[in-house]
């Protein structure tokens, strides 16, 4: 009996509605924009300090990075070994954040500990002093990571995925080379982080059960942080994807191959984004995703397999992404634009859809889940320009997306002829 009980699956409740708590939004004397997300019950804040200095404005491979995590190695008043000797005392989590588009810091404390956190981020954010020591130091082990990296196929074939997207020149797509790890220099640090973490450049997000005198301190540490003058306007430089769709590096003695297939696409602000998201999950984008029965549980193919689609300020893309052994590489290639081909031209039958509504649904009502969560949504959206209805538009289209949609959806953004196909691994 025990044995026929336990083979019984339990009862799936749809999600019938996603409620978002709302941020309330002000400006500090200086104006930067101020978001707060007051939720939870313990006495714990997360403060976000974005900054629009991620990699898209570097001028220099690796600058905007350096820059971000040279922030904590010291500051006009406090040394490398201070900074982090009180970040301890107040027990104050740091998390140094750099992105393609955005960078900044991420701090989790206790809330009765928000005046002093105010007053270390301003020595971090806006006063760091890009000793050289630390630097050269830091730059030496980069390097090292860098090497070590250089021998997975899976560093590689992503890496040349983005040069052959977006361009051997752009930001978003160039390859950090040996030589890059040379020469960067203090001056260079300030000169970027003088251009780029300004107040111009900032906005603040903070959630969780929030201290009662966290504007006035946020104006007192923060709001009377005067602009810089900058008259030099950010180069243009052209997303210009690469000719060559089929591209395989060589890398002897390798166990595995690297694939990543994919493409640029549209981001968030798109109206057909919510049912791309859609169908990507049917794809490739949870474990029981049509990639994942087939190529690693009926083939054998892989350990795992995954499709994701993600958003850049410019632009997006898409990307599917496996370790396959070398024998069946092609096979495992084969199989992803046969299951492309089918999103194409045959209907997602109720059931399966049925499922991939739940997932999502429920994967939405988690994005949600606690005030540290809500502030990471509420940021993936504010990025883009976009509001919590972003989400209720995204839920709603979870809901009521239908098999013809899906079709059309896969054959206008899944191209065949239109895939990068990258692989890395022995000949």
């Amino acid at each position: 009996m025990m044995n026929n009980l336990q083979r019984i699956q339990p009862p799936v409740f749809p999600v019938e509605k996603v409620s978002i708590p709302e941020a309330k939004s002000f400006g500090l004397n200086n104006g930067v924009p101020v978001y707060l997300i007051e939720a939870g019950t313990e006495d714990i804040m997360r403060l976000e300090f974005v900054f629009r200095a991620g990699q898209i404005k570097e001028y220099k491979p690796l600058l905007a990075s350096t820059c971000n995590m040279m922030l904590t190695e010291g500051s006009q008043n406090y040394s490398p070994e201070e900074l982090n000797r009180l970040l301890d005392y107040y027990g104050i989590f740091l998390n140094l954040s750099i992105e393609k588009d955005c960078s900044g810091i991420i701090l989790f404390f206790l809330n009765k500990h928000i005046e002093k956190v105010l007053e270390l981020s301003r020595e971090i954010l806006f006063r760091p002093v890009f000793p050289e020591a630390e630097l050269n130091s830091l730059m030496k082990k980069r390097l090292r990571w860098y090497m070590v990296n250089r021998e997975k196929v899976q560093n590689l074939a992503v890496d040349q995925f983005f040069e052959s997207l977006f361009g051997k020149i752009h930001p978003y797509g160039y390859q950090i080379r040996e030589q890059d790890f040379e020469n960067m220099t203090p001056s260079l640090l300030s000169d970027f982080h003088s251009k780029y973490y300004t107040p111009e450049n900032m906005a603040v997000i903070i959630s969780g059960k929030i201290h009662y005198k966290t504007t006035e301190f946020l104006n007192s540490y923060l709001g009377n942080i005067g602009s810089r003058e900058n008259d030099d306007e950010d180069p243009v430089r052209l997303l210009k994807s690469e000719k060559l769709k089929k591209v395989h590096i060589n890398k002897p003695g390798t166990v595995q191959t690297a694939i990543r297939i994919g493409s640029a696409t549209i981001n968030k602000r798109h109206s057909d984004y919510p049912g791309l998201k859609i169908l990507d999950s049917i794809l490739g984008g949870y474990f029981g995703s049509r990639l994942m029965k087939n190529i690693r549980e009926e083939k054998g193919y892989t350990y795992g397999i995954s499709s994701s689609i993600s958003s850049l300020d410019l632009t997006g893309y898409k990307i599917i992404s496996a370790e396959v052994g070398q024998k069946n590489c092609q096979k495992a290639i084969d199989e992803i634009y046969r299951e492309i081909k089918i999103l194409q031209d045959v209907a997602v039958k109720k059931e399966e859809m049925a499922v991939v509504r739940n997932y999502m649904s429920g994967e939405m009502v988690r994005m949600f889940d606690g005030p540290f969560a809500l502030a990471e949504s509420f940021r993936s959206a504010w990025e883009f320009g976009l509001d919590s209805s972003y989400y209720y538009r995204l839920a709603e289209k979870i809901k009521t997306i239908d098999p013809d949609e899906i079709i059309e959806l896969a054959r206008t953004y899944y191209n065949i002829n239109d895939l990068y196909e990258i692989t890395v691994g022995s000949e």
